[in-house]
């Protein structure tokens, strides 16, 4: 299905993806509707079909460059696809993780996988491993779901497999409807600060129903110094770098935990094999250099 083509009553706001055209105008409105130029860019390139993700954040234009052009709503482009110059029309998955050719020269419809490569900052990000090691395994994780508690035996045997080679690194994505996760995220960096993370982090999946408490009597187990570790939970260095973790995943299209990125890159199955085939791909890469 076409979502950027689906139509329903009365437009209210159009948003404009190539340069506005000459009389638009910024607003107006004909009877019973009203419009507003929310965003417009220069395409570079003619524009023979478009679509847009259902997220409404990624513009895929068909020009006549022979290529599908792949825009942000910032109009930034983030990357272009080569197809046959006889494509005529395009269409892609809700997310745009697929795009669909159809060539009615040669009657050919072809679909592509398309993935994106994120720069993610994981400067001061508690990490296991070598720190110059060539690939990076990036956990976007929260210490109240079910689902990031299992990843443990996965992520061993990835470490375990690449020791000299991976690199793991640990960023919080606390949940909002889980009223601890942001407490567990904020105890998790504090105990950090006393070189304990990996042990806190271990701790914290094994308890069933979190509390401060709870937070607490792992802190004593670890023999942590219990007055700066509650200093540091509450200080706005340990804040404020849970919220640039939230914005780090938010920027990267992370929308649920766990989630994980090796260079980059979102592995579209959740096993050690997946993982290990990414792993080999970075390395081979890295070896052309």
């Amino acid at each position: 299905m076409n979502y950027s083509k689906m139509f329903t009553g009365c437009v209210l706001s159009l948003a404009i993806a190539t340069q506005a055209q000459a009389g638009i105008g910024e607003s107006g409105k004909d009877k019973l509707v009203e419009w507003s130029v929310v965003n417009q860019w220069s395409t570079g390139s003619k524009t023979l079909d478009m679509v847009h993700s259902l997220d409404g954040k990624l513009v895929y234009l068909l020009t006549d460059k022979a290529q599908v052009k792949i825009f942000n709503t910032a109009g930034e482009l983030q990357g272009a696809i080569p197809v046959n110059s006889t494509v005529s029309s395009i269409d892609i998955a809700p997310q745009g993780e697929k795009l669909y050719l159809i060539d009615n020269a040669t009657n050919l419809f072809q679909t592509v996988n398309v993935a994106f490569v994120h720069t993610i900052n994981t400067k001061d990000s508690p990490f296991e491993g070598p720190a110059d090691a060539p690939v990076t395994l990036t956990l976007f994780t929260d210490f109240q779901c079910p689902f990031c508690s299992k990843m443990g035996p996965l992520i061993d045997k990835i470490k375990k497999n690449n020791p000299k080679t991976l690199k793991i690194v640990l960023k919080n994505m606390p949940l909002n409807f889980h009223k601890m996760a942001r407490p567990a995220a904020y105890a998790s960096l504090a105990a950090h600060e006393q070189n304990k993370f990996w042990e806190f982090h271990d701790l914290l999946f094994k308890e069933k129903n979190l509390s401060l408490e709870k937070i607490d009597n792992i802190a004593k187990k670890l023999k942590l110094d219990m007055k700066k570790f509650k200093s540091d939970m509450q200080s706005k260095e340990i804040l404020a770098k849970v919220e640039k973790d939230i914005l780090d995943a938010k920027e990267a299209g992370v929308t649920g935990t766990p989630t994980v990125f090796i260079n980059g890159r979102r592995p579209k199955q959740r096993n050690p094999q997946a993982y290990q085939n990414i792993i080999n791909e970075e390395l081979k890469k890295l070896a052309k250099k």
